[in-house]
């Protein structure tokens, strides 16, 4: 076995996540587009009236023991034995309790076909509960590797099958089959491809001591989910379902890229920063390598997603959807902030605080629900500027806790992230003036494949005669795997 320091293990997990993240992000985006041009905005809308309890109900399963299993130091195989069988019994309780809520839920919105869909998708969160101490124990060996190999083609297949149902007419059942193929197929893929086997072992110890600390990232997922999906709720709530299935389609498309690459960077990096949590120094400088890498993926994709939204409408896509342009537009925006709220909260669970991470949630959602109770009753428009507004205010207290921790401050993240943010700027800017000044089509397929092959071109062009740093060791990561593999073969 090939012995690696932690830098090199850590660069190898952020380089198969990475190659994770870009066909999961290419395969979902295209499969999210394909479904767009055979269902109707009316059946992604159903999906997203079940999505907030089908969340609540994973994030009750989860229940916080991952992050609390995978920074345990002296993890042994009674304590991922425990793991197992509580998270198996959680996800069955989850279930039981969505089953029974289902009607209730087609009452909340007044879509009785909902009971049913609700009960399907729901045994999802069964079939997850069999994943959780697989993924950790890949997570703490840093083996995202046979992650990659188990979620590219589970995405793929489930992918054909939802659309080859969506063009044979089956409408919402199309998303549901994908939502629920997806998981048995990751799930099965885990069992067979990593050897780790629970044996028949509790520990009440360690399920106190786990449940001390996963107890409050619970209550915090919980209140994520529902204020993740706060505005699904009150568009399909006050709004029709056509009008709530473009907006979630438009919320679809920008989490394909920003929650996947978020989520992505945070569990490579996770298990390593738990490793050297009392180390202060080594913490902070590897946030900060953490926030250029991640502004140095966000920025340009936010920005060029928000620039081609309307040419990928209007090329790929009934015109039934271009009420979602705008939104897209706006969630791109304010996607911006997104990751650096999320790394920054990263560090409180890398630090075992808990109780701040909660707090801080606390306080996050308050702000929420006083801008989006101010923001409503003028439509979606005016609620997603205020969802831009709020993702500004609150980074300011997660900044703050930061700066107390490891002593990051506000204006060293800043200028850490300054510069990629102006190469984005001056790239998104070199973008559009070609459009306005000649009238370009907006329509054209092959205008539209010439702008996703130049757009990311122009983004590194710029970034390498602005000498961004981080574009630099990146691209000697990614070298040194290439040069890996060729060795290989």
């Amino acid at each position: 076995m090939e012995k690696l320091s932690l830098g090199q293990a850590t660069a190898r997990g952020v380089f198969w996540n990475f190659l994770e993240l870009t066909a999961r992000q290419g395969i979902g985006i295209l499969v999210t587009l394909l479904l767009a041009r055979f269902l109707s905005p009316a059946d992604f809308g159903l999906v997203a009236m079940l999505s907030v309890f089908f969340a609540i109900a994973n994030a009750l399963m989860d229940a916080g023991f991952r992050q609390a299993l995978i920074r345990k130091k002296d993890a042994t195989p009674a304590d991922y034995s425990t793991m197992f069988y509580t998270n198996l019994a959680l996800g069955l309780t989850s279930y039981f309790l969505l089953f029974l809520s289902a009607p209730a839920i087609s009452a909340f919105y007044k879509e009785p076909r909902l009971t049913i869909l609700t009960r399907v998708v729901g045994l999802v969160v069964i079939i997850n509960s069999f994943q959780f101490v697989q993924i950790v124990e890949l997570t703490r060996r840093l083996d995202f590797k046979t992650q990659f190999k188990i979620a590219v083609p589970a995405g793929l297949f489930s992918g054909i099958i939802a659309v080859i149902m969506a063009r044979s007419g089956l409408g919402v059942w199309s998303l549901v089959t994908q939502m629920m193929v997806t998981p048995l197929l990751v799930t099965s893929l885990l069992w067979y491809l990593n050897n780790w086997r629970p044996i028949l072992a509790f520990s009440r110890k360690t399920f106190l001591e786990l449940w001390g600390f996963g107890s409050k990232l619970l209550v915090t997922s919980i209140m994520n989910v529902l204020f993740d999906n706060i505005y699904v709720i009150v568009v399909a709530k006050l709004f029709s379902t056509t009008l709530v299935g473009c907006f979630f389609f438009a919320q679809k498309i920008q989490a394909v890229i920003l929650h996947q690459l978020t989520v992505s960077i945070q569990n490579a990096t996770f298990p390593t920063l738990a490793s050297i949590q009392d180390d202060d120094e080594r913490l902070k400088s590897a946030y900060r390598k953490i926030m250029r890498s991640v502004a140095y993926l966000i920025f340009p994709a936010m920005t060029l997603l928000g620039i081609l939204a309307k040419p990928l409408f209007l090329t790929l896509l009934h015109p039934r959807w271009l009420p979602a342009v705008p939104y897209l537009q706006l969630l791109c925006v304010a996607g911006f902030m997104y990751p650096f709220h999320a790394i920054n909260q990263n560090l409180l669970q890398v630090k075992g605080r808990s109780d701040l991470f909660l707090y801080l949630e606390i306080f996050k959602k308050v702000t929420v629900v006083i801008v989006l109770l101010a923001s409503f009753p003028f439509g979606i428009i005016i609620m997603l500027i205020g969802r831009i507004l709020v993702s500004f205010i609150n980074y300011i207290p997660t900044v703050y806790l930061s700066n107390r921790l490891i002593h990051y401050p506000i204006q060293e993240q800043v200028l850490d992230v300054l510069p990629t943010l102006l190469v984005s700027i001056v790239t998104a800017i070199v973008l559009v003036v070609p459009d306005w000044i000649f009238n370009l089509p907006q329509d054209n397929i092959w205008l539209l494949l010439l702008r996703f092959i130049y757009s990311p071109l122009i983004f590194i062009i710029v970034a390498a005669i602005a000498k961004i740093k981080i574009q630099y060791e990146l691209y000697a990561i990614i070298k040194e795997r290439l040069r890996s593999f060729s060795l290989n073969l």
